[in-house]
């Protein structure tokens, strides 16, 4: 008879599940052994929160299922930031967390937690098998609930004697059945084909529901057929890339001010897949004007007028929508709208605002003045994580978005340092073109032992760490002066990088970041390039400050 860990890893692998992000632990090495015998790549980092941040990134670029294994008690309770950032992103992670046996519950047992109770806030579902013979009906039903509608992560604590138990019973079998997404209404295109075409003044915003639903061709058909100016945000950013003529790039305000102005000026918007939240101010005035029109297409229906009032609400999967569109649009392509010779006015007037910062060669280092270089240096198909901080926020707002899947950013819950287990897991996806982490020294203190993950991988991610000696968003926010706990030490963060096994170089002028750039990508090895820089407000925290 099978024992409960070769049902769950004979469960996962036929869910097409080749990779287990994992760190070990008691309650796992039956898992573990079984799933290494099996052929499971097993992926083991340094803290929990990480495996979780990593199955998360995993599942986001590749659209399908990672499996996230922690142990139980403290490493349950580590993994579930990881597990609320997915949850803010609607990533389906399915988490497992190992735990006591299942005996002796409420008995003051080694490692004895409610982990139901902790995490079900935090996940779309949440359950632990009651016998080892039904692991493979709870691990098919996790997936069901991860990947139906709006999907998110699910959780099993699957008991250590569990796994190490003979199933005495048949295991209930439960094949996910096929997910049809909802197709929009036809009355509702017709609806909004005909506001499209009567707005003199509309834009486009495609989130991250594009690339859920695969849409991306949709969105470049759509676009071209109508012609009418778009901008992306979240996993959206590279489904149209920002050098296609209708693409106007980032559609935050906070760091796209030709975004600001032009959102100030446009009669009617239509959200293609996301959520009006706050960064979109919730919907207020600040961002969208009153007068102007709206039209929100969303798989989710409590989302549709959730934050601002809407004239039309689509529920519908976006890829289904844009076909649709795109359909109704007409044969021919829409006349371009002399609205968008305003739109490149803004958006040239924008760039040239930020070359003219990116002018300042001073030391230490403007870090407008590093992007500049950078885009200059780092070669097309790089894929880009973004972490959290004052730095990173000027190369989201200098760096444009090129392909798809290629901008990982932190999400809702902006989970500082989750950068790099992004980054990790972006370079698993993509093992031929370059990856590149910005961070800053703040942030990738969280998950700094990560490295020692990326050295024993052989992952060969390049590293841009801001060293400017702070928390540098909150010292901004802080006012700059008198700041209190927002100092750190300029630390070499190259030499760390070195003391786990990888390479790393000090840049403190801008002659010396192109040949570092081009040494790193020679490398082929893990590289950190720790930048002296000076502490200066990005335009996300002029924004931020009302500015």
């Amino acid at each position: 008879m099978p024992t409960g860990a070769e049902l769950f890893v004979d469960a996962i692998r036929q869910l097409g599940v080749n990779r287990i992000f994992t760190l070990v632990g008691d309650h796992l090495n039956a898992a573990l052994q079984c799933a290494a015998a099996r052929g499971l790549e097993i992926f083991d980092m340094r803290h929990e929160s990480a495996v979780v941040h990593a199955a998360d990134a995993w599942t986001r670029i590749t659209r399908r299922p990672a499996v996230a294994l922690v142990t139980g008690g403290p490493g349950h309770t580590n993994s579930l930031t990881g597990v609320a950032t997915a949850f803010a992103v609607g990533s389906p992670v399915i988490t497992v967390s190992g735990s006591r046996p299942s005996t002796q519950a409420e008995r003051g047992a080694f490692q004895d937690l409610d982990q139901l109770a902790m995490i079900r806030p935090v996940v779309k579902w949440a359950a632990t098998p009651p016998s080892a013979g039904q692991i493979p009906f709870y691990v098919r039903r996790a997936w069901s609930e991860a990947t139906a509608g709006r999907m998110g992560p699910v959780h099993l604590t699957i008991p250590v004697d569990l796994f190490t138990a003979q199933a005495n019973e048949s295991a209930q079998q439960m094949a996910p059945a096929p997910y049809r997404a909802p197709a929009p209404d036809s009355r509702d295109i017709d609806r909004a084909v005909a506001m499209l075409r009567s707005a003199a003044r509309p834009i486009v915003i495609a989130g991250s529901g594009v690339w859920w639903a695969r849409a991306e061709e949709n969105l470049r058909r759509f676009a071209e057929q109508t012609r009418l100016p778009l901008f992306t945000i979240a996993l959206g950013r590279g489904a149209l890339p920002d050098q296609h003529p209708c693409s106007f790039g980032y559609a935050d305000p906070a760091l796209n001010r030709a975004a600001a102005k032009a959102f100030q000026e446009a009669d009617l918007f239509l959200a293609l897949g996301k959520r009006i939240d706050f960064r979109f101010g919730l919907g207020s005035a600040r961002v969208f004007p009153a007068g102007a029109k709206f039209i929100q297409v969303d798989i989710e229906p409590t989302e549709l007028g959730l934050n601002r009032r809407v004239d039309l609400g689509i529920c519908a999967d976006v890829g289904a929508a844009l076909t649709a569109l795109a359909d109704a649009s007409g044969p021919n392509p829409w006349p371009e709208l002399p609205w968008i010779a305003r739109l490149r006015s803004l958006t040239a007037e924008w760039r040239d605002e930020l070359e003219i910062i990116a002018g300042d060669a001073a030391v230490p280092l403007h870090p407008a003045a590093v992007y500049r270089e950078l885009k200059r240096v780092l070669p097309a198909g790089t894929l880009y994580s973004w972490d959290g901080g004052d730095f990173v926020h000027w190369g989201r707002a200098m760096i444009p978005a090129s392909t798809p899947g290629g901008w990982l950013r932190l999400g809702p819950m902006a989970t500082i340092g989750a950068g790099l287990p992004n980054a990790l897991a972006l370079k698993l996806a993509n093992p031929s073109p370059p990856v590149v982490l910005i961070t800053g020294d703040g942030a990738l203190g969280c998950y700094i032992a990560e490295l020692d993950t990326a050295v024993r991988h052989n992952l060969p991610i390049v590293i841009v760490v801001g060293n400017d000696a702070g928390w540098g968003l909150e010292r901004e926010l802080q006012g700059g002066r008198d700041t209190v706990a927002c100092e750190l030490r300029r630390t070499r963060y190259d030499q760390v990088m070195q003391g786990f096994g990888g390479c790393g170089e000090l840049i403190q002028t801008l002659d010396q970041v192109r040949p570092a750039v081009e040494r790193a990508l020679a490398s082929a090895r893990p590289y950190v390039l720790n930048v002296e820089i000076r502490g200066v407000r990005s335009p996300f925290t002029t924004w931020r400050l009302g500015g």
